[in-house]
């Protein structure tokens, strides 16, 4: 398939720029061997770069910029130009993983891997994709939302969030990879986790905490009525009291994976029906991690939908599949197929005038 061009996109100006790049690395491997690939790197401020390695920024990458031109859709200052026939994104985060990515790809009329924009927006957004999935009958953890601007009395919230029970997780509205999240288990630790939480952005949630929590997730290829999943995978913290930022991607040894996850049949069918459904609920299109939260009592809530979710050796998603019996080049070659067709689809509807 070396007639076919993917611009494979990552870096960005998310907090979770190192992860970004490190996935796409693994990407770029295993596409690269079937197909042609151009390296675009976003940097922290913005501005994009062809790569011939993917990494970190070097003096030798060229600066270019998207445009809407049918000969070619990325222009450097030099004059020269590229043309990616499906852009791969490998974006996690803000200005990437959020909506705003696709729809510039959208304005571009390119093809794009991975969920569209309004898919992209919700499963950002933790209480909407939260009230989606209990909408329809998904479990959710109970949760207290607070805005910045709120002039909240400290004395009456922390009266509200005992009324959940403690311990509760303070968290940043839209970001990932446990970016702000703080574990509290005491009211007087309340205040400082809100205010940690709100140096990252403007909307926070205060969720109860599930008791003895397991995290427990699936991964979701597909579309529609064409939906498939992984079977599941669980990660347990070993140095840190929940799976945060550190234990992810700074400590070496600070989590076990176990896949599949050692959980009764039927609570991984329920799981694996539960990921099918929310997809498909928020439309969702190519790919996602959805994460559970599963209590001692056996009964498990949805926690989140990752629609980029991390893709190195090292992630869950490339993991779960390879345990579900599926090559990852596979399903990389599915993701693509499917943002080709979706474009096909999307044009064969009229538009009345």
């Amino acid at each position: 398939m070396k007639d076919i061009t993917i611009g494979i996109i990552y870096g960005g100006k998310s907090t979770e720029h190192e992860v970004s790049v490190h996935s796409a690395a693994y990407v770029c491997d295993i596409l690269e061997q079937k197909y042609k690939i151009i390296k675009i790197f976003i940097s922290r401020e913005g501005k994009w770069f062809v790569q011939e390695k993917c990494g970190p920024l070097q003096p030798a990458d060229r600066e270019v910029s998207p445009v809407i031109c049918k000969d070619y859709n990325l222009y450097a200052l030099d004059g020269q130009t590229y043309k990616a026939d499906v852009f791969f994104p490998v974006l996690h985060g803000a200005m990437g993983e959020d909506g705003t990515m696709q729809g510039l790809f959208e304005i571009l009329g390119v093809p794009y891997v991975g969920c569209g924009v309004l898919t992209s927006a919700l499963g950002m957004d933790k209480e909407l994709c939260k009230l989606l999935a209990s909408f329809y009958g998904v479990k959710i953890a109970p949760y207290i939302k607070l805005e910045k601007d709120d002039n909240y009395d400290l004395l009456y919230l922390q009266a509200a969030v005992g009324g959940l029970g403690y311990p509760v997780f303070v968290k940043p509205v839209s970001l990932g990879s446990s970016v702000g999240v703080t574990r509290v288990d005491a009211p007087e630790d309340l205040k400082p986790a809100i205010d940690k939480a709100f140096k990252y952005q403007g909307s926070i949630l205060i969720e109860k905490g599930v008791d003895k929590a397991r995290e427990v997730f699936c991964a979701v290829v597909g579309s529609g009525k064409n939906i498939h999943t992984s079977l599941c995978g669980e990660l347990k913290a070993v140095n840190s009291a929940f799976f945060d930022y550190k234990a992810k991607y700074e400590d070496p040894h600070g989590c076990d994976m176990k896949i599949p996850a050692d959980i009764p049949q039927e609570t991984q069918d329920e799981m694996r029906k539960a990921s099918a459904l929310v997809f498909k609920v928020l439309r969702g299109c190519g790919l996602a991690r959805m994460d559970f939260l599963l209590g001692s009592d056996g009964k498990f809530y949805f926690s989140e939908i990752n629609t980029l979710p991390g893709m190195s050796a090292t992630s869950l998603f490339p993991q779960l599949w390879q345990a579900s019996g599926k090559k990852y080049e596979d399903i990389l070659d599915s993701l693509i197929k499917s943002a080709f067709d979706r474009k096909r689809e999307n044009e064969s509807y009229s538009i009345e005038r």
